[in-house]
């Protein structure tokens, strides 16, 4: 490009509203974006899945066809990881020999502000972070479910769909002194799950005020069509509130009503990394239903990520871009290597804030957001210094 004065064409009738700028803009950005997918999506999946594969195919005898389809249903989580870095780096570089080699000195001296000039590396994160929540929600979730249980069957180690032992469930509801305190309703526990029938059951139930039970039960199958829980074998121990027994109760059947939440909870398997924002959010409801505050927590930290994530496409590329546009002489590696120190600034920094959501020092929301909104900060403010 020279330094000729800038004409932007006369805008015709149904024409496209972009400009030769814009269009000269999104080129230039294009192919730093696609080698930075390239490159941060190959070093990650080796990292990440790659070596991994190669030791289970000289250790444990993985077919090599069923390591390229595991390979293969991983690729969707790395490429998506390398979006907001690949933006950093084209923003970065194409702005950096922008800048080097003297096109927005052209561009100022035609009178277009560096805030329009910008506006393409904006346009294009956006574009990006709307990308990143698609793979995320449609595509990445599923193919990591896949992967997993693929390479699960391979070893003949399968994952079964269910919990197997230790299914704990707890249940809270309004204290009866005290209307803003929790205490508990009823908790259940059973030793091992086939899949239909829980063994090994324990249920204290505080349910009924002036009345505590305590259910011991060798089995006990969910019926659907009742909606009802069916114990077999087993001994039902009423007990006053002062400790004494009022009552036992033994029995070969007894139909109760509780409540399936433990049946659903023993029938997830799945991880954070398997499951879309809807899937997280019932996971979460789930999780509620047993108190356990740590659990929930990180629940509702990962979801809270997931809407997050994508927007740091839009924090890197509004901070490549202010960066790449200052008077500088910067050559690829030089902005390559800025990227790469930035990237690690900023994952470390969600790392810490995760930590603190974790153990309560940061709500969720803060503990998930916090790395985005103090990224965005920085960004608009460097714009705000270039475009004086």
């Amino acid at each position: 490009m020279t330094t000729a004065p800038y004409n932007p064409p006369r805008s015709r009738p149904g024409a496209s509203l972009l400009t030769v700028m814009d269009r000269y803009i999104a080129k230039e950005l294009t192919m730093p974006f696609l080698f930075g997918v390239g490159a941060f999506s190959s070093i990650g999946i080796s990292i990440g899945a790659l070596f991994e594969l190669i030791r289970r195919i000289t250790e444990s005898g993985l077919a090599i066809t069923l390591a390229v389809q595991i390979f293969v249903l991983k690729l969707p989580e790395f490429i998506v990881l390398a979006f907001p870095m690949s933006t950093l780096l084209a923003t970065m570089m194409t702005y950096s020999r922008f800048s080097s080699d003297s096109e927005l000195i052209a561009l100022r001296g035609v009178g277009v502000s560096i805030r329009r000039i910008i506006a393409p590396a904006v346009v294009l994160s956006l574009l990006v972070t709307g990308l990143t929540f698609l793979f995320n929600e449609l595509i990445t979730p599923a193919a990591n479910y896949r992967a997993a249980i693929t390479l699960e069957q391979a070893l003949k180690s399968e994952r079964p769909p269910f919990q197997e032992r230790n299914i704990f469930y707890q249940e809270f509801q309004p204290a009866r002194d005290d209307a803003n305190a929790q205490e508990l309703r009823r908790q259940f526990y059973a030793r091992r799950f086939d899949g239909t029938t829980m063994h090994g059951l324990t249920i204290l139930d505080f349910s009924q005020e002036g009345l505590n039970q305590v259910v011991s039960a060798e089995s006990a199958q969910w019926e659907i069509e009742k909606n009802t829980w069916t114990f077999n074998n087993g001994t039902i121990y009423v007990v006053a509130p002062d400790g004494s027994f009022r009552n036992i109760i033994t029995f070969e059947t007894q139909e109760l009503q509780l409540p399936r939440t433990p049946l659903d909870l023993a029938g997830r398997t799945k991880n954070d990394t398997e499951m879309n924002i809807a899937e997280a959010t019932e996971q979460l409801a789930l999780v509620r239903q047993s108190g356990d505050e740590r659990m929930i927590r990180r629940w509702q930290i990962r979801i809270q990520q997931k809407y997050a994530l994508p927007f740091v496409c839009v924090v890197f590329g509004l901070v490549g871009a202010s960066i790449g546009v200052l008077p500088q002489r910067t050559s690829r590696a030089t902005s390559f290597g800025i990227s790469i120190v930035i990237i690690f600034g900023y994952y470390l920094l969600s790392f810490i804030t995760n930590a603190m959501g974790e153990v309560g020092v940061l709500s969720p929301f803060l503990s998930a957001w916090l790395p985005t909104l103090l990224g965005m900060s920085i960004g608009l403010y460097l714009l705000f210094r270039v475009s004086k």
